[in-house]
């Protein structure tokens, strides 16, 4: 086995090779239910090619392949193996009764999101009952600054780390009303703390409003977020209230679950 590790020529051919899969697995993941053509052009790879890689990585459980219409997707396996590199592997666990209810409560998409370079990923959400909601998925990414979860994941992150966190973010126009601007940004995270909640206000998604609170560990530290997300036009200001406050005190009970002591929301700005 050294030896074939150490293997001058055929190392080139499995770090290319290597290289190949994981090119693959990244348009699977950017783009569901893809075909063999477009992977193919997409990646600059000869059909044959693309489709032994696919094959062996469907026989290893790790993408799936749409009966109906012969294109391939991520399997659960892909998203089990990247659970397990969460900084916290029970968050989710302890998430999903709450997010239930949230979602049975208001009827409507409940996201689970935490931190990866300077945006958020959802790593868990239960849809809205209703056939008009916010389009998302697990492992999508959103930007920080026009999304409630990102709002309050910065607003009670550490100064020094949400400098460098902001430092590396572009704060990109999606919506008339994003907010493009680094010092309005941290205007709004005061403003965010001084509640107790964040808020997209159709920011990132048009005729989206969503809600959201940070989840705490046991440093009182924010490691994730949890948020409602609804169409405008099933949003009522007068409810606001009451949504917050079951948000709260699902991440108060989630937060002690994960060891934190003293929740921050319950603590003036």
């Amino acid at each position: 086995m050294d030896d074939d590790l150490n293997d001058g020529k055929s190392q080139p051919e499995s770090v290319a090779a290597v290289l190949k899969v994981f090119a693959i697995l990244q348009a699977l993941s950017e783009r569901s239910d893809t075909g063999i053509s477009e992977l193919s052009v997409r990646l600059a790879m000869p059909k044959a090619t693309v489709y032994r890689f696919l094959q062996t990585m469907k026989t290893l459980g790790y993408v799936r392949q749409e009966t109906d219409s012969e294109r391939y997707g991520l399997a659960m396996k892909t998203f089990e193996l990247g659970a397990k590199a969460m900084q916290y592997p029970d968050l989710i666990d302890l998430s999903k009764h709450h997010m239930q209810l949230l979602a049975d409560t208001t009827g409507e998409t409940v996201h689970l999101g935490t931190l990866i370079d300077s945006e958020i990923i959802y790593v868990h959400k239960v849809d809205s009952r209703h056939m008009l909601g916010m389009y998302s998925r697990v492992g999508r990414r959103a930007p920080l600054h026009c999304t409630a979860i990102g709002k309050v994941l910065m607003a009670w992150e550490h100064p020094d780390r949400r400098d460098r966190i902001l430092g590396a973010a572009e704060f990109q126009r999606f919506r008339e009303k994003t907010i493009t601007d680094a010092a309005a940004f941290r205007a709004e995270l005061e403003r965010v703390r001084a509640q107790g909640f964040g808020e997209d206000r159709e920011e990132f998604d048009d005729h989206i409003r969503c809600l959201g609170v940070p989840i705490f560990d046991r440093l009182g530290q924010p490691i994730a977020g949890l948020s409602v997300s609804f169409p405008t036009f099933r949003y009522d200001d007068a409810k606001a209230p009451e949504v917050v406050a079951m948000l709260q005190a699902a991440s108060r009970d989630i937060s002690t679950r994960l060891g934190c002591s003293r929740f921050p929301l319950d603590e003036k700005a």
